[in-house]
Order: structure tokens, then C-alpha cells, then sequence
């Protein structure tokens, strides 16, 4: 996978190509590819600091397609699954607490899909268990916007010296 993701992303760290960048790395980093988009983000943010809601926006956007393609993922993986194994339903106690846990939330689990480590795997979830699309989308953004707002803005807030220097 190296082969082909190292060149990718320092073709797409070149700073001409600016929020196109952000767009690819905020999908990419919300599948299940080990990731993160808040390094170009910021790095966006910092070289220009006009470009703030843009750029926050570009990557919501990605990041909620990426999180979408983990959906579908989920939704693929399980109708696999019930063919392969569909005279055997043994799940684990975890896997049932989990289940239940999703169910009884329902998209609005969605809202945590920014969490690191745990976030795209519970899009991918959403898919397996059904839970409606177009609720669990909007509640993806929500938190994927939210996320990109507070720790962009907690970045200039910090190191407001990094912006100037740009």
C-alpha cells in the first residue's frame, strides 16, 4: 500500500495544490486507512489563515464522503457476511452489548464518527446494522465539522505565531 500512498500524498502536500489536497487526504483519512487529515488542515490553515471556513469546509466535506464510503463498506461487509454465515448467528457478548448500544442510539451514534481510533469503525457499524443513511450523514458532518472548528481554531488560538510567520 506504501507504493502507491507515499507518492500520493506528497504530490499532495504541494502547497499550489491547497484545498484540492485537503479534500483527497480529509476522505482518504476517514475510511478505514490509517490517517489523519487534521495535519494538512491545519498546515492550510496556518500558510493562510483567510482560508479558515473554506478549508473547514472542504474537509468536512471529505471527511463526511469518506465516512459515507465506510457505510457502505459496513452495509457490503454484512450483506456478505449473512450469505456466508447465514445458518451460523454466534455473537459474542461484546459484540451484542455494542450492537444494542447503536441500535439504541441509532444514527445520532454518528455524531461521535470524529473520535480517533473508534470513529470510522462506527460508520462502517452503522452501515452493518442498517441504521437509516441520509440521518447517519447528516450526523456525521455535524461532528466532523464541529471537530475540524475546535481544534483548528484552538491551534490559532494557541500558536498564534504560527499563522504570522506564513
Amino acid at each position: 500500500m506504501d507504493a502507491w500512498l507515499t507518492p500520493l500524498l506528497e504530490t499532495l502536500a504541494l502547497p499550489s495544490v491547497g484545498l484540492p489536497a485537503v479534500f483527497v487526504i480529509s476522505l482518504l483519512s476517514a475510511t478505514l486507512l490509517p490517517m489523519g487529515s487534521e495535519p494538512a488542515v491545519m498546515a492550510m490553515v496556518t500558510l493562510d489563515p483567510s482560508l479558515f471556513w473554506p478549508t473547514i469546509a472542504v474537509a468536512t466535506v471529505g471527511n463526511t464522503l469518506g465516512g459515507v464510503i465506510s457505510w457502505w463498506m459496513g452495509r457490503g461487509a454484512e450483506q456478505l457476511y449473512e450469505r456466508a454465515y447465514e445458518k451460523v448467528r454466534h455473537r459474542s457478548p461484546h459484540e451484542l452489548r455494542a450492537m444494542a448500544w447503536l441500535k439504541r442510539f441509532g444514527p445520532k451514534a454518528c455524531l461521535l464518527s470524529w473520535l480517533p481510533l473508534v470513529g470510522d469503525p462506527l460508520c462502517a457499524v452503522a452501515g452493518w446494522l442498517r441504521l437509516d443513511f441520509w440521518p447517519c450523514v447528516l450526523y456525521m458532518a455535524i461532528g466532523k465539522f464541529i471537530r475540524f472548528v475546535v481544534y483548528t481554531a484552538l491551534l490559532l488560538w494557541w500558536f498564534p505565531g504560527l499563522s504570522a510567520a506564513a
